[in-house]
């Protein structure tokens, strides 16, 4: 498929979706609920989405970390210990923006 046909394609489609948010505010309790109701489900699917990438990220940052570790420890083998500590640090960096992530998540499904 082209280019412009992928393009023109996602313009129809971002067309079509933005009419779903000019619908009006519902009126009656019942109807008021169901909407909270679906307020929390796209909360949840946000906090999902959130971790995901979270952890996708930090998984191919932390696959990059250790090969390149590894690479600079069999290039210089008497430097493994400095490039061993650095290695670890940068995990645990790495792991902490997905621990971050985590809590983002939480506070957006309480929201």
């Amino acid at each position: 498929m082209s280019k412009f046909k992928i393009v023109l394609i996602a313009l129809f489609i971002v067309m079509v979706a933005s009419a779903v948010f000019a619908q009006t505010t519902p009126q009656d309790p019942i109807t008021q609920a169901t909407a909270a109701k679906s307020g929390v489900r796209w909360g949840v699917l946000a906090a999902a989405f959130v971790l995901g990438i979270a952890a996708a990220a930090g998984a191919i940052g932390q696959g990059r970390a250790i090969a390149a570790s590894v690479e600079g420890i069999a290039r210089n083998p008497g430097a493994a210990a400095p490039i061993r500590l650095s290695m670890l640090i940068g995990l645990a960096l790495i792991e902490s923006l997905v621990i971050y992530a985590l809590l983002i998540a939480f506070f957006v499904y309480k929201l």
